[in-house]
């Protein structure tokens, strides 16, 4: 437990960094899901103030003129049914603001009761050592939203950061401009166009992973090491003080 406010931090600094940095595309809206192997998870949204009362039916100010406030934007997660809310600072991209929000939970399947994550059905399984899971994201929320200076070349992004070794996933690149693919091993990555999102045109994840934690094999493999170095070297000092009682003796 005492871990998670240093965790909570740097996701919040990943989550800024994989939203507005020189790399990659940048959403106008994104949610990243960081999955545990017990099922737990947290979601880090970056998303344009526009794009989340568009998308998400938010009742919140998204003239770029308006100065943001963070406290009220909590608030609507919080009212809204959403566990264990933080808002980071906001920032300017194309006269726009964005904000980033990270909603935690112990049980990635409560997500669908937050109103601003509920257009998602979230399943997640244990069988023997395989974890089983499936997001849809469902329609979107018809925001009323007056003009925004969007061009159509704006992507909507859902990225998952999985735990284990990925054993089945579903990432592909479609014909109607949705696309996905696979970042580091564990990370997967699902995008749409946002007229295609806003359309209500429907995502369907599905991913079959490992059920220990690539940390904790890690670890394992790193403690097995250093225990069989550790072996080897007290059995060089043995050898090495039995020559010299045999030399003694002679």
């Amino acid at each position: 437990m005492r871990a998670r406010p240093v965790a909570a931090a740097v996701l919040l600094t990943l989550g800024i960094a994989g939203c507005s940095g020189p790399l990659g595309p940048k959403y106008e809206y994104e949610e990243q899901l960081y999955l545990r192997v017990d099922g737990g998870a947290t979601v880090v949204v970056d998303a344009s103030l526009p794009s989340l009362v568009a998308l998400r039916g938010l009742a919140i100010d998204p003239d770029p003129r308006t100065r943001v406030d963070r406290q009220a934007i909590r608030r609507v997660y919080e009212d809204a049914g959403c566990p264990d809310v933080r808002v980071g600072q906001p920032w300017v991209r194309m006269r726009r603001h964005f904000i980033q929000v990270r909603i935690s939970t112990d049980d990635v399947r409560t997500l669908a009761s937050c109103g601003p994550l509920a257009w998602s059905s979230y399943q997640f399984d244990k069988v023997d050592d395989v974890i089983h899971f499936r997001q849809r994201v469902g329609a979107a929320a018809k925001g009323t939203l007056a003009s925004v200076n969007w061009d159509g070349s704006e992507i909507v992004g859902v990225k998952l950061h999985l735990p284990s070794k990925i054993l089945y996933h579903n990432v592909k690149r479609l014909k109607d401009g949705s696309n996905g693919e696979v970042d580091r091993g564990n990370i997967l990555t699902y995008e749409q166009r946002l007229a295609d999102r806003r359309g209500g045109k429907p995502l369907d994840i599905e991913v079959r992973m490992g059920a220990r934690s690539i940390l904790f094999q890690t670890l394992w493999l790193f403690g097995g090491a250093f225990v069989a170095a550790l072996a080897l070297l007290v059995t060089l000092i043995w050898l090495t003080v039995r020559r010299g009682r045999r030399q003694a003796r002679s």
